[in-house]
């Protein structure tokens, strides 16, 4: 059965990925890998765009702590840490809400998802996914709101293939690092019943301790913290070709502290710490899906995938003041969706349609404790509205022709989506007042995307494109109050326009066999673009800050991968990217617009990798330099964030990993690596906590 998944426009060259993934680097195999990019199975050579991608074999040779970690070092990816359990991935320029995220083509996004990093991408298991699929720039024509800096489908494990008779597949694995002293084991088994009948089940236990930092850093206060994983899956296929999938996965995430805001902090180039005794929040995610599916059809109809799915996310933030004033505060989320998805061949192309359609329900709320003990106040809602709902509709159809006998390759795609917010209790912070609110906004995007292939093997070819994204204010935007940036909270606000985005990209990529080359260039349009903005006004002793339409802006970006095998045993890999991008903001309380730095834009970054594997043998090593440049283009937000970024910047860095790998006794997997070799002091720009100073990582996994 095929994993349903998400994008529109996906083009690929793992080779360049650049995380040092160990399985991802035979450059003469990529015709033949294969991603439901257009919804639709289609061969990374195929499709015309920029994607990532990394599968099981390449999780097991990196060995990734989280799900943001496997994205470090893909060009034009900055995955910034606010917290050591909160990875938030900038992807061209965006994160938060800016970038979606899903699990076998589910939403992970729902409508409280903040501006700026946060800590969600962390409750989706590593050990649980058997592939991620990450495409850069505008996914909104197929999967609507949000997907604007790109968008990341982690495809679960499924159950093994029949091979004639009934079969259980165990594995026991573990991986333990020393900067945190860390700690994680899983346990799964997959099998097959009988010939239509097979599972897949798993559950993960991680105890992360406080982690250390560098030579002068040293150990980190309160950045540890505990969770456990489960995950469960049922596959019945059907005489007729049909397939049905019921499936359920389940996070929780215990004391995951945000320290940069506490007198925990660490005192590194300049930062000043909070004076919070505590800020840290417990995470829960539960998703449960039912899919019915068949991709073999005859007919005008030739595949179809019906899915239902109910997903809740419950946060709980706990903080102790300076002063011994505790606050507790909490949002429930319960989403439930539906999605239809139907391809069709014609004589015009291979057709992908369907609709689309979710519900948040929303539970906030907000409490505080006087230093005694005693109950001091119950707010009417918590970080976002209270008994609010929020509603997204979309239908999409997109295209893919092939012109000139195959010489060009057409995509075109639209949707129209449609958004609706209903909170009844916003609370103005000021006043006292609490009321209700009910807004709705709609909206139709398209994309035409374009692929040249050059020669017959299709290894060469030129790609560009032309696509709108699109984003709608969500509860976050219309009715936070919350915590902001460093000294700075957020308030409740009316009247958002959607956001609204024109990407164009361009780009070429090269394969004989033993040299490759990806080149890519994007320029995206940004119009209403959702900031924060100072009021002057002083709440709860924090500035005040609200949210506005600031007007135009732009990011614009060059990606470039190179992979060399230079002998029979050796293979090169280059790979960076440059970034550049401004938006009207507002620094100040003065209701005047400026051109200003997007906030935590990423610097010039780049990795270098060097992999030695003798051929025919079970093992491997490799050498990875990953650096970056001092994060100086600032702004306004950016400088006031003094908890998290050192004044005139971030500084760059340069940091070398070892690493190796074989398989042994056929059925074990080890890998070993020494991270920061020289025991450096750095962190991701933006972050609120240093990287893992000199780091050795063990990771074993037995299947048998």
């Amino acid at each position: 059965m095929r994993q349903q998944t998400w994008t529109w426009w996906a083009a690929a060259w793992l080779a360049g990925f650049g995380t040092g993934l160990a399985a991802a680097e035979d450059v003469a195999a990529l015709p033949e890998v294969t991603v439901t990019a257009l919804r639709a199975e289609t061969a990374l050579a195929d499709v015309p765009g920029t994607v990532r991608v990394v599968d099981r074999e390449a999780l097991q040779a990196v060995a990734p702590r989280t799900t943001p970690d496997v994205f470090r070092g893909v060009p034009s990816v900055m995955v910034q840490k606010t917290g050591y359990g909160q990875g938030s991935p900038y992807l061209r320029g965006f994160t938060g809400f800016r970038t979606l995220m899903l699990v076998d083509g589910i939403r992970l996004n729902n409508s409280t998802f903040r501006d700026g990093p946060n800590q969600y991408w962390n409750t989706v298991d590593p050990w649980s996914v058997a592939r991620y699929e990450a495409v850069l720039g505008p996914a909104s024509v197929l999967y609507g709101s949000d997907a604007v800096g790109g968008a990341v489908n982690a495809l679960t494990l499924a159950p093994p293939a029949w091979t004639g008779q009934a079969a259980i597949e165990r594995t026991l694995a573990a991986r333990v690092a020393t900067a945190d002293e860390s700690l994680q084991t899983r346990v799964g088994v997959r099998g097959r019943v009988t010939e239509q009948l097979g599972f897949a089940a798993g559950v993960t236990w991680k105890k992360f301790n406080d982690v250390r930092g560098g030579a002068d850093v040293g150990r980190q206060r309160h950045t540890g913290y505990d969770e456990t994983d489960f995950d469960l899956r049922a596959d019945y296929d059907f005489a007729s070709g049909a397939a049905l999938t019921l499936a359920h996965q389940q996070v929780a995430q215990d004391d995951a502290w945000r320290t940069h805001s506490t007198f925990y902090g660490i005192d590194w180039k300049g930062l000043h710490t909070g004076d919070d005794q505590k800020r840290a929040y417990d995470q829960d995610r539960a998703l449960t899906y039912l899919r019915l599916a068949d991709d073999g059809r005859a007919g005008a109809v030739a595949a179809y995938r019906l899915t239902l799915s109910r997903q809740a996310q419950d946060e709980r933030l706990h903080r102790l003041r300076a002063d011994g004033r505790r606050d507790e505060s909490g949002v429930d989320v319960t989403t439930w969706g539906a999605a239809l998805e139907l391809e069709s061949p014609s004589a015009l192309g291979r057709w992908v349609y369907g609709v689309d359609v979710s519900r948040d329900e929303v539970d906030s709320f907000s409490r505080r404790t006087k230093a005694d003990g005693s109950l001091n106040k119950t707010e009417a809602q918590g970080p976002v509205a209270d008994d609010a709902t929020y509603d997204l509709v979309g239908v999409f159809v997109q295209d893919t022709a092939a012109l000139f006998g195959g010489a060009l390759e057409l995509t075109p795609g639209i949707r129209y989506t449609y958004a609706a917010l209903d909170a009844d209790r916003v609370l103005d912070p000021v006043s006292g007042a609490v009321g209700a609110r009910a807004e709705d906004w709609d909206s139709v995007v398209g994309s035409l995307r374009a692929l040249a292939p050059l020669g017959a093997a299709r290894r060469h070819a030129v790609f560009a494109g032309l696509s709108q994204g699109f984003r709608a204010p969500n509860l976050s935007d219309l009715t936070r109050l919350d915590a902001a940036r460093s000294d700075e909270i957020e308030t409740p606000v009316d009247d958002l326009d959607p956001e609204r985005f024109v990407s164009a990209e361009l780009g070429a990529r090269y394969d004989d066999g033993r040299r490759s080359v990806e080149i890519a260039g994007y320029y995206t349009w940004i119009e209403d673009l959702i900031v924060r903005a100072p009021t002057g006004k002083v709440v709860d002793d924090l500035q005040e800050v609200t949210k506005k339409n600031a007007g135009e802006g732009y990011v614009a970006g060059i990606e470039l991968t190179l992979g060399w095998q230079m002998a029979e045993d050796w293979h090169l890999r280059l790979s960076g990217s440059w970034m550049e991008g401004k938006a009207d903001a507002y620094p100040t309380s003065d209701p005047v617009a400026v051109r200003d730095y997007l906030s935590r834009l990423m610097p010039l970054t780049g990795q270098a990798a060097v992999r030695w594997q003798p051929a025919g043998r079970p093992y491997w090593l490799e050498a990875v330099v990953d650096a970056a440049e001092k994060a100086t283009r600032l702004s306004a937000d950016d400088e006031r964030d003094g908890q998290r970024i050192p004044p005139g910047g971030t500084p760059g860095y340069a940091v070398l990993t070892l690493r190796g790998g074989a398989t042994m006794l056929d059925d074990l997997q080890l890998t070993v690596a020494l991270e920061n070799v020289a025991d450096e002091d750095y962190r991701i720009h933006g972050s609120g906590v240093n990287e893992p100073g000199r780091n050795l990582v063990v990771q074993a996994e037995w299947t048998f």
